[in-house]
């Protein structure tokens, strides 16, 4: 199993450490000056148990999230996902009962009796429908370091990273140069006329295919070159997505989880003309104007028409959205998008025989668009030599001033746990082994100083009585490795948060990060990042400002838990349903509910010197 845009930690993880252990060392000396106030004093370091124990998750509330899952994810520890997606479609904003083309339909019906020449009926026609769905990529700035045109992930060395005026396709032009001309950096000749960009003059500017550094896509074939497939399945859904819950009267929006189920039972018919087939690719697709207008001083032959982002594009039935969308205008199922959505409720969107390919997707970037030509006549009553070309373009969600407009339902179909893991759920025993699994998957539970309260608040109150200045804090997971096939995609990060209240342990204002910083890095004293010494590998979590809050300000020992995380910045929770039948219903993370990923830590209940537990460094005066 692949994972596209591999995180390169390794540089940045020893960077992380070595800031982290330059703090441990500076932090005694200059809480000891200032709290001490110049008594002797010496720094030690503690190692205390925890109490890990294992929670499954049934169902996790899916509908309006940040990124969705699409296709098939077998993870070699914890067994096949499906996801697939249901979503209603949005008129543009503002455009509820749309005008095709330039007359309204009741204009049109009454074109005989205009007695403007102009007004004709305009037999508005379907060219084409593309569905899209971009892939995720970072933001531009963090792509590409020197702003040249080529993203980090491509450049020839890890010098050309920083420097703008490396030539990447050796055609006489550096790569800043290429930008400004609007030539292909990736290629020497980008109109293909046999003449290198350095020395030709009149290539079309910006007419190639952009390339991307992406992100978030899984499968057993998919490599850096990109060669793999899969085909879409694109399916009209009869499933009415309402917007409120009507057994909150209305007054709280409406929850959907990932364990329902619309296909096939709330399914009709395909959309896709064709096959659906998606070739992976990280370039952008390109439609150039093949003729020139002739109503026009300009020449358009071979200018960009139409650019999309590398993602899934597939055709989708002409007849069906001519039938549904251009030949009801003007008709009340148009009139509102209340009655659209009840009228046409949404697409279902699968990949075909849930191929071994996952994909993670923003769907407020996701589009259909429909093209279309319409008759028109000038002032003389006279049609020009070509039909008139418009588009109008849905949306599949929108996010607007922090919410999402629109409704989009993620389901999964999971593999039962394997039995030796099954068995370890739920138990509210010691873990000898933390299994965590994104999605509906699983998750732990931590309890500080042991599961006996009695027993934690001796310490905690030794720690008092000892008038121990805490330094730093951290939980230490090491990734049990002999438990891991070799094809395990470990995940990135760990998320530790307050199990009670569903709320972060980090302090978003004092570990501050530069600006434009990728968000998988944000938060570095936090931490939680995937790192490797000679031990293995291993994630840790800051918790010290949350252990101040127990020992210095006498806060509750509340539960923690931990779960992995594609982005630490999605601090928002979600409900979910757990197999618990003492505790059906939680607040979980959002951020584990869009991963397909999973791994195994060791508990601390083991006898490995790689046992979970808390690490305490402290200053104490003598």
């Amino acid at each position: 199993m692949t994972f596209l845009n591999r995180f390169k930690l390794s540089a940045l993880a020893g960077i992380l450490l070595v800031l982290v252990l330059i703090s441990c060392e500076k932090d005694p000396t200059i809480i000891g000056a200032g709290v001490i106030g110049g008594e002797p004093f010496t720094t030690g370091t503690e190692s205390f148990d925890v109490f890990a124990f294992n929670k499954k998750i049934e169902a996790v509330r899916t509908n309006r999230l940040p990124v969705y899952q699409l296709g098939a994810f077998n993870d070699p520890i914890y067994g096949r996902t499906e996801a697939r997606i249901t979503a209603q479609l949005l008129f543009p904003t503002g455009t509820a009962n749309p005008t095709f083309g330039n007359f309204s339909q009741a204009t049109e019906d009454n074109a005989e009796n205009d007695a403007s020449n102009t007004t004709v009926k305009e037999n508005e026609t379907v060219v084409s429908v593309l569905l899209h769905i971009p892939y995720l990529t970072s933001d531009a700035s963090l792509r590409d370091s020197d702003n040249d045109g080529v993203d980090d992930e491509f450049e020839r060395t890890a010098e050309d990273v920083n420097n703008a005026n490396s030539d990447y396709d050796l055609d006489g032009l550096t790569d800043i140069q290429e930008k400004t001309s609007g030539t292909d950096p990736f290629n020497e000749d980008t109109d293909g006329d046999g003449i290198k960009d350095g020395e030709d003059p009149d290539t079309i500017k910006n007419t190639f295919p952009k390339k991307f550094d992406l992100d978030s896509i899984y499968g057993p074939n998919i490599m850096d070159d990109l060669e793999d497939s899969f085909k879409v399945k694109v399916e009209r859904s009869t499933y009415f997505l309402r917007d409120l819950d009507p057994s909150a009267n209305f007054e709280e929006a409406q929850a959907y989880y990932s364990n329902q189920s619309f296909s096939p039972t709330f399914v009709s018919e395909v959309l896709n003309d064709g096959d659906g087939e998606v070739i992976i690719s990280n370039q952008e697709t390109v439609f150039l104007i093949e003729e020139d207008d002739p109503d026009t001083a300009v020449d358009e032959t071979g200018q960009v028409k139409k650019r999309f982002e590398p993602g899934i594009l597939v055709p989708l039935s002409n007849i069906f959205f001519q039938q549904n969308i251009l030949d009801k205008e003007g008709s009340s199922e148009l009139l509102s998008q209340a009655n659209f959505n009840d009228f046409l409720r949404g697409i279902h969107l699968s990949l075909e025989a849930m191929e071994d390919t996952m994909v993670l997707l923003n769907l407020a970037q996701a589009t259909i668009t429909i093209t279309y030509t319409y008759d028109s006549a000038n002032t003389d009553g006279v049609a020009p030599a070509t039909p008139a070309e418009s588009e109008f373009i849905f949306s599949l969600l929108r996010f607007q001033n922090g919410f999402y407009t629109g409704n989009a339902v993620n389901t999964f179909v999971n593999d039962n746990f394997p039995s030796d893991i099954a068995d370890k759920m739920d138990t509210n025993e010691n873990a000898d082994k933390i299994f965590l699994k994104g999605g509906a998957g699983s998750y732990a539970e931590i309890k500080l100083f042991g599961e006996d309260d009695v027993q934690a608040n001796a310490v905690i109150d030794q720690i008092k009585a000892n008038n121990w200045i805490i330094n730093e804090a951290n939980l230490v997971f090491y990734v049990d490795s002999s438990s891991l096939p070799a094809e395990t995609v470990q995940p990135p990060r760990l998320y530790v948060y307050n199990a009670e209240t569903a709320e972060f342990l980090f302090d978003a204002a004092t570990d501050a990060t530069p600006s434009g910083t990728p968000s998988l890095r944000l938060f570095p004293q936090y931490d939680g990042l995937l790192q490797s010494d000679t031990d293995g590998q291993k994630y840790r979590v800051r918790i010290t400002n949350h252990l101040n809050d127990i020992i210095l300000r006498d806060e509750a020992n509340a539960t923690l838990g931990v779960m992995i995380t594609p982005d630490i910045n999605l601090v928002g929770s979600m409900m979910a349903t757990l197999a618990d039948p003492e505790e059906n219903e939680k607040d979980l993370p959002l951020a584990s509910t869009i991963s397909p990923l999973g791994t195994i830590l060791f508990g601390s209940n083991t006898a490995s010197a790689k046992k979970l537990k808390l690490e305490i460094s402290y200053t104490k005066s003598n």
